[in-house]
C-alpha cells in the first residue's frame, strides 16, 4: 500500500465539450427536474474558483457553526487539559456521544431522529474530526461508524445530510485508514454517485471513492479501477453518472483522477485514454473544467518524465507538447467573452501549465528573477548578464503554522487540493499530527518562517487573499 502513497479550483456551472456537442441529446442538458440543472442565463450554483478550496467548499462552511461547536467541544480551551497536561475530556467526550448517535442511526431508532437533528450531529462530528486528530477515539468503533455513515449517505433525508456524511466518511478514513474499508463501501458509493439527484452529493461521492480507494484499500488494481470510472465521467461530460454537462461533477472527477494518479508510479496504461479525455476538455465552456484538464495533462507529462528517469525507458504520449502549448495560449487569448475573474484564473493557470510543459517544471514556476550580482553595488554589468539571472523558481506555496509548503510538482498539488477540500480548516492539524497526511506529503519541500516580521507580512497577505476569495465566491453566487 505504501508504494501507492506517493486539485479547489472548483468551478460549477455547465460544460459542453466537442464530443458532447456532437451528441444528439447533448443540447437538452440536465433534465428540468434535476436539482443540478440551471436555465440559460440563470446564476449557477458554483463552487469557489480558487486553487485551494476554503472551508466553505461544497457548502459545508465551518464558519456557520464554529461558535457553537467551539463552545460545545471546549476547543482551544485550557479546560480541555487536566493538571498533568493530559488532554482533552471535553471534545473527546462530545465525540463519543456523537459516534453513539451516528451508530443509533443504523437501527430503527433512526426514525425517531429528524433530518435536521441528523444534520446537526454530522456537522458536529465533522467539525471535531477535522480539527482534532481523533484516531484513538474512532478506532474502536470504525467498522460500525462506517456503517452508520453509509446509512446516511444512502438514505439521508436531504442533500446536506448526505454530503455531510460523505465528508465525514472521508475524514474518518484519513484519520483511521484500514485496508478492509473500501470493499464494503465501493458499490454503495458508486450507486450514490450515479443515482443521487444532487450534483454536489455526486461530487462528494467521487471524493469518497478516491479517498477510500487509496486509504481504505491501497491496491494498484483498485486505484486503476477508480481511474477508469473517473475517466468515463470526464469523457461523457458527467452523463455516465446521470449528471450531463455538470461542471461540478466533471471537475470533481478531474480532481479525483489527479489525486489517485499521484499515488501511482506508472501511468503508462492510463495515459492514452486519459490524455484524449483531458485534451478534449480544454475546449469546455467552463473555466474550472479547462484548468482541471490542463493540470492533469501536466501531471501526465510529469509522470512520463519521472518514468523515464527511473527506468531509462521513454513513455511516449501521443500529443505534441508544443501543439498543446499553442492550443492553451490560443484559448487564453480568445477568452475575452468570459468574466474578468474567470479570464484571470484561466490565464494564470494556463501560464503555469505552459511553463511546465516548456521547461519540465512543476506548477507555479517563475522564470523571472534578479541578477545574482548587482553592478550598482560592486561588480560589472558584464557580470549581470542573462546567464547570471537567478530565477524566482517555485512561487506556489501554502503556509501551515510557521512553515511554507512549496508546491513543486503536479502530483503534490493534486494531493494537497483534495486534502484541503476534505479537511478544510483542520488541514493544519492533520498535517502536523496525522501520520497518513505526513506520509502522503513527505515529498514536499518545507521552508520555515523564523522572522516574526515576515510572519506578520504573510498573515496580512493571507487576509487580503481571503477577502479576495470571498469576493470571488459572492460573484459566483455562492
Amino acid at each position: 500500500m505504501h508504494d501507492l502513497r506517493k486539485k479547489a479550483l472548483l468551478e460549477s456551472g455547465k460544460t459542453t465539450s466537442r464530443k458532447s456537442r456532437s451528441r444528439p441529446d447533448s443540447n437538452f442538458g440536465s433534465p428540468a427536474t434535476s436539482p443540478g440543472g440551471s436555465r440559460h442565463g440563470s446564476r449557477t450554483n458554483s463552487r469557489a474558483g480558487s486553487r485551494y478550496a476554503s472551508e466553505e467548499e461544497g457548502g459545508l462552511s465551518d464558519s456557520e457553526f464554529d461558535d457553537s461547536m467551539t463552545m460545545s467541544t471546549n476547543s482551544v480551551s485550557d479546560d480541555a487539559f487536566d493538571d498533568d497536561g493530559n488532554a482533552k475530556s471535553a471534545w473527546s467526550d462530545r465525540l463519543q456521544t456523537l459516534i453513539s448517535q451516528i451508530l443509533a442511526g443504523r437501527t430503527s431508532d433512526r426514525k425517531r431522529i429528524g433530518v435536521q437533528d441528523r444534520e446537526e450531529q454530522l456537522k458536529a462530528y465533522l467539525h471535531i474530526v477535522r480539527h482534532y486528530y481523533s484516531k484513538q477515539e474512532i478506532g474502536g468503533s470504525m467498522s460500525d461508524l462506517v456503517e452508520g455513515l453509509m446509512k446516511s449517505i444512502k438514505s439521508g433525508g436531504s442533500p446536506l445530510e448526505r454530503s455531510l456524511a460523505l465528508r465525514s466518511l472521508c475524514v474518518s478514513i484519513l484519520t483511521n485508514p484500514s485496508e478492509g474499508i473500501f470493499e464494503g463501501i465501493v458499490q454503495g458509493l458508486k450507486v450514490v454517485c450515479q443515482d443521487d439527484e444532487d450534483e454536489n452529493v455526486k461530487a462528494d461521492a467521487v471524493y469518497a471513492l478516491c479517498v477510500g480507494a487509496m486509504h481504505g484499500d491501497g491496491s494498484t488494481e483498485v486505484a486503476e479501477d477508480i481511474l477508469e470510472f473517473l475517466i468515463e465521467i470526464i469523457e461523457s461530460d458527467g452523463q455516465a453518472v446521470g449528471a450531463p454537462d455538470s461542471a461540478t461533477v466533471v471537475v470533481a472527477a478531474q480532481l479525483g483522477w489527479g489525486f489517485v494518479a499521484s499515488y501511482l508510479g506508472d501511468l503508462s496504461d492510463q495515459s492514452e485514454q486519459a490524455m484524449d479525455a483531458f485534451v478534449e476538455q480544454l475546449d469546455s465552456i467552463d473555466v474550472g473544467v479547462q484548468t482541471g484538464a490542463g493540470s492533469n495533462i501536466a501531471l501526465l507529462f510529469e509522470s512520463a518524465r519521472e518514468y523515464e528517469e527511473e527506468t531509462g525507458e521513454t513513455l511516449t504520449l501521443r500529443y505534441d507538447p508544443n501543439k498543446l502549448i499553442r492550443q492553451m495560449k490560443e484559448i487564453s487569448r480568445g477568452s475575452k467573452s468570459i468574466s474578468k475573474r474567470d479570464r484571470r484564473l484561466l490565464r494564470g493557470d494556463f501560464s503555469s501549465i505552459v511553463t511546465s510543459l516548456e521547461l519540465g517544471k512543476g506548477p507555479g514556476y517563475s522564470t523571472s528573477g534578479r541578477p545574482t550580482s548587482n553592478p550598482h553595488l560592486g561588480g560589472s554589468k558584464a557580470e549581470a548578464d542573462e546567464s547570471d539571472i537567478q530565477e524566482f523558481g517555485y512561487r506556489e506555496k501554502i503556509r501551515v503554522h510557521n512553515v511554507y509548503m512549496v508546491i513543486d510538482s503536479w502530483s503534490l498539488q493534486a494531493k494537497v487540493q483534495l486534502f484541503r477540500i476534505i479537511l478544510a480548516g483542520g488541514f493544519d492539524t492533520h498535517f502536523s499530527q496525522n501520520p497518513l497526511i505526513k506520509e502522503s506529503l513527505d515529498e514536499a519541500e518545507v521552508e520555515r518562517i523564523i522572522n516574526p516580521g515576515e510572519l506578520k507580512k504573510v498573515l496580512a497577505a493571507e487576509r487580503s487573499q481571503a477577502l479576495a476569495a470571498r469576493g470571488k465566491r459572492r460573484q459566483a453566487g455562492y
